[in-house]
């Protein structure tokens, strides 16, 4: 992971984000519970970075390549392991769900990180995936931070929804459901909402695969 060394470096002002954006992060939490609306543990989530969304779901092992960014998450009650997504120190098949939580926008080839949360999660898990789809107000918002220079946006890639499916679809996965939140203009006073499916409006969608099509027969 390339931007390793960044959050390394400015986790502090990482992690207070979530505090000067509380009503926005609640709401993105809100939609990642909702998608985890089956037994899901245990539980990973790739890219852990401080913790805090991992503490607010019980998803309580968390792997990162920022040690500053583990301690963080360690404080929270999070089994963390320092690595990255492209290479997990993990055997096959030993969780119920694998949560990648914007960290998608970050890695060098999101392929890779795809592809091993397929090989931990069980054939009857989920892998659940939240980006910011480029095509919105928020994906229009956190690129023009990113042509100003953000320390953290101007080094994501943002994607759409129908690139991130076809790249899983690639390997084998199945939509299951898709859920968003944050319905309202970036520029807006924010306010808490219900999840909802996702219908192209929202500035965070959490997309929900089994791990294997019926067809596919890529891991076995």
């Amino acid at each position: 992971m390339s931007t390793a060394g960044i959050f390394d470096e400015c986790y502090e002002k990482y992690d207070s984000w979530y505090t000067k954006n509380i009503i926005i992060a609640l709401n993105e939490a809100g939609a990642i519970k909702s998608a985890l609306n089956y037994p899901y543990q245990p539980c990973l989530e790739i890219g852990v970075g401080s913790g805090w969304f991992a503490s607010k779901l019980k998803c309580l092992t968390g792997v990162d390549p920022s040690y500053n960014m583990l301690l963080k998450a360690r404080k929270r009650g999070i089994e963390v392991i320092q690595g990255v997504g492209e290479s997990l120190p993990f055997k096959s098949r030993v969780f119920k769900t694998v949560l990648i939580v914007v960290t998608i926008c970050f890695v060098d080839k999101p392929i890779l990180v795809l592809r091993e949360a397929g090989r931990i999660v069980s054939s009857d898990g989920r892998i659940i995936v939240c980006i910011i789809p480029r095509n919105s107000p928020w994906g229009d918002y956190y690129t023009e931070l990113a042509s100003q220079g953000h320390v953290f946006y101007s080094v994501a890639r943002f994607y759409t929804r129908g690139e991130l499916i076809d790249t899983a679809s690639s390997l084998g996965f199945e939509l299951e459901d898709c859920l968003g939140t944050l319905t309202f203009h970036p520029k807006e006073p924010p306010y808490i909402e219900e999840p909802r499916k996702c219908s192209g409006k929202e500035g965070f969608i959490c997309l929900k695969f089994k791990p294997y099509s019926p067809q596919s027969s890529l891991f076995y």
